[in-house]
């Protein structure tokens, strides 16, 4: 099929004028779920298009450079890895995977290509909403030039200082402890996956040593989280990774 902008042309020419609207590229090949979901966005003040195939979602991205792609795997023409790479090839658009594909390996495979997050079918639409408005999130520092300092209602972080105060005192963390919450921290609401993680903070070698992020992240939970056995912050996607939520 080819892609699709609008149902209605003055609503598309309304939305091609209103830059104020952050723009969604819907990538399915059902209609009815993409259907569903631009009505859904459209009400939510998106601005969407939609494409049914990996080559119409490449050319409409490099057309109307959308703000989010929200991408199937399954697609008829070309698997939605190779969408996501042929998308990191020249942009750092957020990437939301929405698809059936639940085996651990097919999920971190997406993660590692670079997609920011995985919504696996059938799916809540508050939670795909929750994912997009914090995809969304992550391209405001961008504009303004990175924010240095992050506050939460629990702790906050001095980017540029390394530090981390909670209840107006300094909270002590290890180098490693440091360099995970960076990561985090720099990411808000993108889902980092647990080999990238393991890369950064323990070096190339790392990869395969989950067992490592567990003990990190419960250790930064217990210092910074106000209940650490349900955090707010510090999010585990389990098998994929985990997140920063502000």
């Amino acid at each position: 099929m080819s892609p699709a902008t609008a149902d209605d042309p003055r609503r598309e020419q309304r939305e091609q004028t209103d830059t104020s609207m952050p723009r969604i590229l819907v990538v399915d090949d059902e209609p009815q779920l993409v259907r569903a979901l631009t009505i859904n966005l459209r009400a939510r003040k998106y601005q969407v298009d939609a494409a049914y195939d990996g080559a119409s979602a490449l050319q409409l991205a490099a057309e109307r450079h959308p703000d989010v792609v929200i991408l199937d795997l399954g697609l008829p023409d070309m698997d939605g890895v190779d969408v996501i790479t042929g998308l990191l090839g020249w942009t750092r658009i957020p990437i939301i995977v929405l698809s059936a594909r639940h085996a651990s390996d097919e999920k971190v495979e997406a993660l590692d290509a670079g997609a920011d997050d995985y919504i696996t079918k059938p799916f809540g639409m508050d939670e795909l909403l929750a994912r997009l408005r914090a995809a969304v999130r992550r391209i405001a520092p961008t504009e303004t030039g990175g924010a240095t300092h992050v506050e939460t209602e629990t702790f906050a972080v001095d980017l540029v200082a390394k530090k981390v105060h909670r209840d107006g005192a300094e909270v002590r963390l290890t180098p490693t402890e440091w360099h995970l919450l960076e990561i985090l921290v720099r990411n808000p609401g993108r889902l980092i996956g647990q080999k990238q993680l393991l890369r950064e903070v323990w070096g190339p070698g790392y990869g395969t040593e989950t067992n490592y992020l567990r003990v990190y992240m419960a250790q930064l939970r217990r210092k910074l989280e106000a209940q650490p056995a349900k955090p707010r912050h510090l999010i585990t996607e389990a098998g994929m990774g985990y997140r920063f939520e502000p």
